[in-house]
């Protein structure tokens, strides 16, 4: 079975399973709610968000859909940053994974984006 390619973020979304694209817009929303003038792009074939105009990997945020989670990459160094935050979920050095079986935690995506974007600007 040949991988999906997709030509937008919209697409991407539109191709998962219902309950994973209600959390992925979610998500997304929670996103745009830090940076409003992100651009919506993607990267290895997930949807990814600038943190800096033109950011490269490096200065974006990505997120995926999965049967049971939404997989969050932020950097490694935001990671870190939130670690005593995030033990109750499942992460490793660049990503977490938000279980859809509960609520996405908005105040702390918003926060891990907005952190990271500071850090960027330096």
């Amino acid at each position: 079975m040949q991988k999906q390619t997709y030509q937008s973020v919209d697409e991407y979304i539109a191709d998962q399973p219902k309950e994973v694209a209600a959390a992925l817009e979610q998500v997304r929303a929670m996103i745009l709610k830090a940076v409003p003038d992100t651009e919506q792009l993607l990267n290895y074939n997930i949807p990814a968000f600038t943190l800096i105009a033109g950011g490269k990997r490096e200065q974006q945020i990505m997120i995926a859909g999965y049967a049971k989670h939404i997989g969050f990459y932020p950097h490694p160094t935001t990671i870190e940053a939130f670690a005593d935050e995030l033990a109750d979920y499942k992460y490793a050095k660049g990503s977490v994974q938000f279980p859809l079986n509960k609520a996405m935690p908005e105040d702390l995506i918003v926060r891990m984006v907005l952190w990271r974007k500071q850090h960027l600007n330096g």
